[in-house]
């Protein structure tokens, strides 16, 4: 079933979506392109969850050891004893490994869903062809084993 399906109103869109995902159509190969957003076809394609999470996580626990483990060699290579305390005392790092968590976050987060989103490509933001105020299902073909 690969090609194009153009409709002119969004309920015979959302009805070939349906149509073309009960006929067995794996949703991953399904692309679609709206005037404007139509949530009701992210439920019918249900992909699932996303990704990005899991980007998110490796960036934060990332940024946490690197913030611990660079405030205790950093005291470690110029150790300072000031008033008796240990030179690896672990509550004032937590503020640099905090700040870290957050911003390895956020860029590992950034750079995920600009991998997973095929970004930056012009041909992932903007199709070839111009459809106007119509909406486009495009069923790709499958790959040759």
């Amino acid at each position: 079933m690969p090609g194009k399906m153009v409709y002119k109103d969004k309920d015979a869109f959302l009805e070939g979506l349906r149509t073309a995902v009960r006929d067995g159509v794996p949703p991953d190969r399904i692309r679609t392109i709206t005037p404007f957003d139509v949530p009701e076809a992210e439920r019918i394609l249900s992909r699932g969850r996303s990704k990005v999470r899991f980007f998110a996580l490796l960036g934060a626990a990332s940024g946490t050891a690197a913030g611990f483990a660079f405030t205790i060699l950093t005291s470690l290579s110029w150790p300072l004893i000031v008033g008796g305390k240990p030179i690896v005392s672990i509550p004032p790092f937590i503020i640099i490994a905090f700040a870290l968590t957050i911003l390895f976050g956020a860029l590992s987060t950034f750079a995920g869903f600009l991998l997973l989103a095929g970004l930056p490509s012009p041909r992932a933001i903007r199709s070839d062809e111009d459809h106007g105020n119509r909406f486009v299902i495009l069923v790709e073909e499958e790959e040759p084993r």
